[in-house]
């Protein structure tokens, strides 16, 4: 085993001895121009603004937040700016993502009703929107209070009665209400669920968290979120045998509406390449304030598009040979929206709202505008790359830890290497800056910090529009550039005042200079690299001493060899980008030397049996993740076909990941050329061992779901 190691150890340092260089892959003056232009002040001007809004899937705040958007877009140049519609009813199906009807909520207080002295107000929607739980519907009640612990179980309402009543609850209200409201009879739900938790949870008893219902639920409902503080001194109360009865007012409802995604673009100057597209994408909805998760995400993609028009209107960078495109979508149902359906007809877009001069205007688009407009699988080919932003702001307070985020195992990339480059080149220069006082490039805004990024390059994590792009039904690598922890994430406290506008430039940095460069890769660009090594840096096995140590001889010897595979396939996607060949000049023995270990160890290994060998090839039919907002695909359709019992390895945890991390990848490694066990050793590899029969009942149950078929 240790022989086989430091073969693997030196098969897999290939290219990542060197240091970057300073600064890497663009030249100096591209840095130059780039540094000096973006603004940190102008990023948070517009993060103020965009989180003003309570910006709900299809409602009127998300509405405005995107006239904003546009309205930046517009200003800056970028005069193919629209917001494009796609119809959002319940019923209509974007790939995998059920549309969910838009939710708008107009109205809603809390008031503690008292027999004696004037009732006291426990919750209003106009001073913190966060208070209401998403897709709460009208109501005007008058009830007892009642404590039911968690209530996820019906232990939790064993000898309480909460027919015609208001329950206090700690989970979620979604995760509570088909109990409560369907089969108990309550009539509403007050939480002070704690999700997203952090190492902070619990500490601040002033964070009121944002709360959701299940918008597909037949028992409607309403709930309303409260801060541990007002939950303790009720349960307390409760506690002692005291009653108190509330009064809850609420105006909101779900209707038909439309998803609405922002979009602009500065065109590609390449005749052979202007069809290609760099995306850059975050999403806008969240509720008020939203300030980092995902008003910063938005307002930094904005100063890119800002900075890139600019400098490219003055000379001072070169025109793209790739399209640079700009979506600000509904998270991830946007995102799928977006990429499974073609632009909307003409006749829906033709006209499009934008203010001059503090007026509002009107502004006919033309069709060859309306022709250029984004959309649909065939537009989704056409997209390289995405760099993608949700949470780059977090300023000191809130705890926050910037990630360069690699991709998924089952799709290879060279591309967040790239932005690694450039953020480990922001890491060297903000900290030369803050030790001494004294470096070129030390990206600062005068209203922000001083600090080090310290940006880590992290292995892949789920959570976000990421996961869609690079699902294998699109299978487009994505750069995801995020904050994690928050402490403040997803409450009332996430405020544009504890953001860093000195962050959100260097994010915008790493965002602008990695989407540029590769807008502008091609075989000759490559070739002017100085150090290649820079884009290809192999850092997978960084995590690989730690984690044999973990496995068993055999499961160490499989994961070794699929991070290996890893590491070469990167090579590979580099010639897809722009199907170059690859000047491999100093790395031909390497390569070969590796690919025979690779061929030794498999040799070595037993081969498949049984449902090992069994082979599913995927729906190309229907695209997306199983996992999207407001449902799961797979167990959708399950239930549809008497099936409630959902599949085991949506619930297993392994050693670096739980079951949905399985789950996606296990669809992804589908393609009907890898067997069950190959597909088993790939997802072992990347999250830890896993019972082969575990991932062969997923299979089935896809089989089952018509999202994957038994291939020959």
């Amino acid at each position: 085993m240790n022989k086989l190691w430091l073969a693997m150890a030196l098969a897999l340092t290939m290219g990542s001895m060197a240091r970057p260089q300073k600064p890497p892959l663009l030249p100096e003056k591209d840095v130059a121009a780039l540094a000096n232009e973006l603004s940190g002040e102008t990023a948070i001007r517009n993060l103020e603004g965009i989180a003003s809004y309570h910006r709900q899937r299809g409602s009127q705040g998300f509405h405005e937040a995107a006239e904003l958007v546009a309205e930046r877009l517009r200003s800056y140049g970028l005069s193919d700016a629209a917001i494009l519609q796609f119809p959002a009813d319940g019923k209509v199906y974007y790939g995998t993502q059920r549309s969910r009807p838009a939710w708008d909520a107009e109205f809603a207080e809390l008031w503690e009703v008292k027999n004696a002295g004037a009732p006291v107000r426990l919750a209003s929607f106009d001073a913190e929107p966060v208070v209401l739980a998403e897709d709460s519907e009208s109501a005007d009640v008058t009830a007892e209070l009642v404590d039911v612990g968690e209530g996820t179980k019906e232990s939790d309402y064993a000898g309480k009665s909460v027919r015609g009543k208001l329950v206090l609850v700690s989970a979620q209200p979604e995760a509570v209400q088909d109990l409560a409201v369907g089969k108990f009879g309550a009539v509403g739900i007050i939480s002070y669920a704690q999700n997203q938790k952090t190492a902070w949870s619990g500490e601040n008893e002033d964070a009121i968290r944002w709360g959701h219902l299940d918008t597909f639920s037949k028992n409607k409902t309403f709930a309303f979120m409260v801060n541990l503080k007002t939950a303790n001194a009720l349960k307390q109360r409760l506690s002692n045998g005291e009653k108190i009865r509330l009064h809850a007012l609420v105006k909101a409802a779900q209707h038909p509406g439309n998803y609405e995604v922002v979009t602009a673009s500065i065109p590609g100057a390449d005749a052979k390449l202007r069809d290609e597209e760099i995306v850059y994408s975050c999403h806008l909805d969240h509720q008020k304030p939203g300030a980092n998760d995902n008003a910063s995400g938005c307002a930094t993609i904005l100063e890119v598009a800002r900075t890139l028009q600019k400098l490219l209107g003055e000379g001072k960078l070169a025109r793209p040979a790739r399209t640079i495109r700009f979506i600000f979508p509904p998270e991830i149902e946007g995102t799928l929206a977006l990429l499974n359906s073609e632009a909307l007809t003409f006749d829906s877009i033709a006209w499009h709202k934008y203010f001059k001069d503090g007026r509002e205007e009107w502004e006919f688009m033309d069709a060859a505008k309306e022709k250029a407009l984004p959309g649909g699988p065939e537009w989704a080919k056409r997209i390289k790359a995405v760099v993608h932003m949700d949470m780059v702001g977090g300023g000191l307070e809130t705890k926050a830890v910037f990630h360069v985020t690699r991709g998924p195992m089952s799709l290879p990339s060279f591309v967040q290497d790239v932005a690694w480059a450039f953020a480990e080149f922001v890491n060297e220069q903000s900290y030369e800056f803050a030790a001494t006082g004294n470096a070129k490039y030390p990206l600062l805004s005068f209203e922000g910090g001083k600090e080090p990024l310290r940006a880590e390059y992290s292995l892949y994590t789920m959570g976000s529009d990421h996961d869609v792009y690079q699902d294998s039904s699109f299978g487009i690598p994505a750069i995801y550039l995020n904050d994690w922890p928050d402490r403040f994430i997803h409450t009332n406290l996430d405020t544009p005042a504890n953001i860093d506008p000195t962050k959100l430039k260097r994010a915008a940095f790493i965002g602008a200079a990695s989407g540029y460069f590769l807008a502008n890769l091609t075989a000759q660009t490559y070739r002017d690299v100085s150090d290649q090594s820079l884009i290809i840096r192999f850092n997978e096995m960084g995590e690989a001493p730690r984690r044999v140590e973990q496995l068993t001889p055999d499961e160490s010897v499989r994961m070794l060899r699929l991070w290996s595979e890893l590491s070469m396939a990167k090579w590979q996607s580099l010639a897809k980008f722009n199907s170059m060949i690859i000047d491999a000049i100093s790395l031909t023995s390497d390569l070969e030397k590796q690919q025979q270990l690779l061929a030794e160890m498999r040799g070595a290994e037993a081969p498949p049996t049984g449902d090992g060998l069994l082979k599913f090839a995927r729906n190309s039919s229907l695209k997306g993740p199983m996992e999207v907002f407001g449902s799961n695909y797979l167990t959708d359709e399950l239930s549809k076909r008497g099936v409630s019992t959902k599949p085991k390895l949506l619930e297993y945890t392994g050693l670096w990941g739980g079951g949905e991390e399985y789950a996606y990848e296990v669809l992804n490694f589908t393609n009907g050329i890898r067997n069950a066990q190959q597909i088993r050793d790939a997802v072992s590899a990347e999250y830890g061992p896993v019972p082969l029969e575990l991932v062969v009942e997923y299979l089935k149950a896809l089989e089952e779901a018509g999202v994957v078929t038994l291939a020959k």
